[in-house]
């Protein structure tokens, strides 16, 4: 009998590195390009997390819904707690929209430069900054969408969006895992988030089941 040969832990990057190069090659995807060289260039970068079945998933549902409920042409979409850069890795290689820029604001430092190198094919299309959102001027950053995805970390939602000017259009999620410590401000159900949000105008609202929490999404403006 033939026995499976086990990979020894030491080895995992060098072979995640070619498994992906591989990938990148057989699919052309500037994604799965970025990927490899995340592994290669930042060993500690939780790269694996960043790509996990939900964090994607829930990062399709809003390319998929931004698309229809808005359009598929932005001049510059800023992306607050934009952490690895995933979501505009995501939408620059969507063929479908037509986007000349996009700008990830995260508060870590740390994720900078991993959130530069996998979005690197797209040159200065893609900016990654290190920045609190609380002390961002909106009024002065040039995005014609704002995007939110991690609302439940936000201790006062409303009090945020108040730093918008008013009609500035948004995408906004939030869910309802209460357990995870670091989600201040979850909401039990769309509705709540709704209410808590209290947009003026409203092109989408809609929930996302996943294993262990609902995810919520809204797009439109305050």
């Amino acid at each position: 009998m033939m026995h499976a040969t086990h990979t020894p832990p030491e080895d995992w990057h060098e072979n995640a590195y070619d498994l992906v190069r591989g990938i990148a090659a057989y699919s052309g995807s500037a994604v799965v390009e970025g990927i490899g060289r995340v592994i290669a260039q930042h060993r500690d970068a939780d790269i694996a997390n960043a790509f996990n079945y939900k964090q994607v998933g829930c990062k399709i549902w809003a390319r998929d819904k931004l698309l229809e409920s808005v359009g598929s042409t932005f001049g510059r979409i800023a992306v607050l707690g934009g952490w690895y850069g995933v979501l505009p890795a995501i939408l620059f290689e969507d063929t479908r929209f037509t986007i000349r820029a996009i700008d990830s604001y995260d508060i870590d430092p740390a994720v900078e430069e991993v959130a530069r190198t996998l979005n690197s094919a797209h040159g200065d299309r893609f900016r990654a900054i290190t920045a609190d959102m609380y002390a961002l001027d909106y009024r002065t950053i040039g995005a014609d969408l704002i995007v939110n995805t991690s609302c439940e970390h936000i201790a006062d939602l409303k009090l945020w969006l108040e730093l918008l000017p008013p009609g500035a259009r948004v995408l906004l999620q939030s869910n309802d895992y209460f357990s995870e410590p670091t989600h201040v401000s979850c909401v039990a159900s769309l509705e709540e988030f709704q209410t808590r949000a209290g947009l003026a105008k409203l092109d989408f609202a809609g929930a996302l089941p996943m294993k262990k929490y609902n995810r919520f999404m809204l797009i439109g403006a305050v």
